[in-house]
């Protein structure tokens, strides 16, 4: 059965993805023998943790933004490098590796998004209207890999890297002005941001379901009739 398996296309169009890739494939021939890509997975996982548990502590100082910080950077390391370290040692595993890469970022977002719930940046309604966000662009992803075979890994031009590099940058902007003021009323920094950031990802998911499914169509169309 393992030897029928077709891994699927990857496409990254992302704005940093040229860069990046050079990077990693750096990074790659560079890495210690003993660290594989295992190591990987788990320290980008336990970084999305840290960068969850720091954003709470933002409550008593918001010094442990650096912390977040930090945490997002060993996520990215970790996160994307774990599958190019596989394929430059010829040590893939495309059926592990996408499930439990992506199983570890599910959890992860979400111990990310409680701890902004937590902290004072974020309230809990958009954070929750956040992660709800999150997870439906996730699982079109995830379903479209399965039914077009074609990974995508970035929508117009933001992966995951980009938002990470967002993210920093809001966090460093945190320290200085914590709030934003429309219309007369101040709000939570993150509680505009987060707002726009749910109503772009709900315009990906639309536009990508409906691209999806016009191309699924084309693909299978309803051609039987019954006599």
């Amino acid at each position: 059965m393992s030897g029928t398996f077709q891994e699927s296309k990857r496409e990254q169009t992302s704005f940093v993805a040229p860069v990046e890739r050079w990077m990693l494939a750096w990074l790659a021939r560079r890495m210690p023998a003993w660290v594989n890509s295992d190591h990987l997975t788990m320290l980008g996982f336990l970084a999305f943790a840290g960068a969850g548990a720091s954003y709470a502590l933002t409550t008593s100082s918001p010094a442990w933004l650096h912390a977040v910080n930090a945490c997002l950077f060993l996520n990215w390391f970790g996160d994307s490098l774990d599958g190019t370290l596989a394929r430059y040692r010829n040590q893939l595993r495309p059926r592990y590796g996408f499930y439990v890469d992506h199983v570890t970022d599910t959890a992860g977002s979400l111990m990310l998004v409680l701890g902004l719930a937590v902290s004072p940046y974020m309230s809990t309604g958009v954070a929750l209207a956040l992660l709800i966000a999150f997870f439906m662009l996730s699982i079109n992803t995830y379903l479209a890999t399965h039914a077009l075979g074609t990974f995508q890994l970035s929508f117009w031009k933001f992966s995951p890297t980009e938002l990470r590099l967002l993210l920093a940058i809001g966090n460093l902007v945190l320290l200085f002005h914590p709030t934003a003021t429309l219309a007369g009323h101040r709000y939570p920094l993150y509680d505009v941001g987060g707002s726009v950031a749910v109503v772009g990802m709900l315009a990906m998911f639309v536009a990508s379901a409906v691209s999806n499914t016009l191309q699924l169509y084309r693909m299978e169309p309803r051609t039987g009739s019954r006599t």
